[in-house]
């Protein structure tokens, strides 16, 4: 059961994370904004991963050609779910393509069945639909637009989840074809390859496209610097979460995450919950009090 307070610590430090950063995109551009977490989180996550091996005098894991598959296919899906849940976000308000990106809990689900052969029973299902819905609740704006919006939002916003839900299941995978090695040397040795390959991919787009934001994210270094160390430490405990369990599990109780940004905009804007929010909650904290209890039978 050490996954569940390994996520929790991982949604409030990966909110913590995101309040560090949400300044960044005005000085880097969105893209520019995103790659610091790769680039300055990278070396802390291989610093972090050798000392573990040196402590422990153990060996680390050997790639092996399916971890690399998994691995690299997790790292573009991630990539790639950003990049359609910005799109989104551009055509449609923040918080309408934040609500479709969050079915990847319900998609993790499917894909984890699919391609892992982990199984879902019944109850877990409904913990995932319960914790979902709520999310939708709590995120989404009634008033000026409906997530029915337009079809290619919509559309955008579905698939960023998706994407992010093949990346937990490629993470996930990747971490078990580690093979018999501790679960706390496959995690960070799969976080540190995974870094390097998005340090890999984003820096040298940066540096053909967008090379003033790869300057600028150099130059802020001290500002970046942070972002970068608490988003390595969001994903050791995301990588150690999907080390011990199914990803499903994980990203439904990652879900909290919402509940933690609600409390951070209370506290700094003064944000009062409506009727609509205090039902999105309530279906939320049932849908993860359910997940566990079904966990820990």
């Amino acid at each position: 059961m050490l996954w569940i307070p390994a996520t929790l610590a991982a949604a409030a430090v990966q909110t913590a994370r995101n309040a560090m950063q949400s300044n960044l995109p005005a000085a880097l551009g969105t893209l520019g904004a995103t790659q610091v977490r790769f680039v300055y989180g990278w070396p802390f996550a291989a610093a972090f991963l050798a000392l573990l091996a040196f402590v422990g005098g153990n060996d680390l894991p050997t790639p092996t050609t399916a971890f690399l598959a998994y691995t690299i296919g997790g790292a573009l899906a991630q990539i790639g779910g950003t990049a359609l849940l910005l799109a989104a976000m551009r055509a449609r308000s923040f918080s309408i393509a934040t609500a479709l990106s969050k079915t990847e809990a319900l998609q993790v689900a499917i894909f984890g069945m699919l391609l892992l052969g982990e199984h879902m029973t019944l109850m877990r299902g409904v913990a995932v639909a319960l914790a979902t819905i709520g999310v939708v609740l709590l995120t989404v704006r009634i008033g000026g637009a409906a997530i029915a919006g337009d079809a290619k939002t919509a559309l955008c916003g579905i698939a960023s989840g998706g994407l992010f839900a093949l990346a937990s299941v490629g993470f996930r995978g990747a971490i078990l074809e580690l093979g018999d090695h501790a679960y706390y040397l496959r995690a960070p040795t799969a976080l540190t390859w995974t870094l390097g390959v998005q340090t890999l991919l984003l820096g040298a787009w940066m540096a053909v496209f967008d090379r003033s934001a790869l300057v600028g994210s150099l130059k802020l270094w001290r500002q970046s610097l942070l972002a970068g160390v608490l988003g390595a430490c969001a994903s050791e405990l995301w990588f150690l979460g999907f080390s011990l369990t199914a990803a499903a599990n994980v990203r439904t109780l990652a879900l909290v995450e919402v509940l933690f940004a609600q409390g951070v905009s209370r506290r700094m804007f003064g944000h009062r919950p409506n009727p609509r929010e205090l039902i999105g909650t309530a279906l939320l904290v049932a849908g993860v009090a359910l997940l566990i209890a079904t966990t820990a039978r």
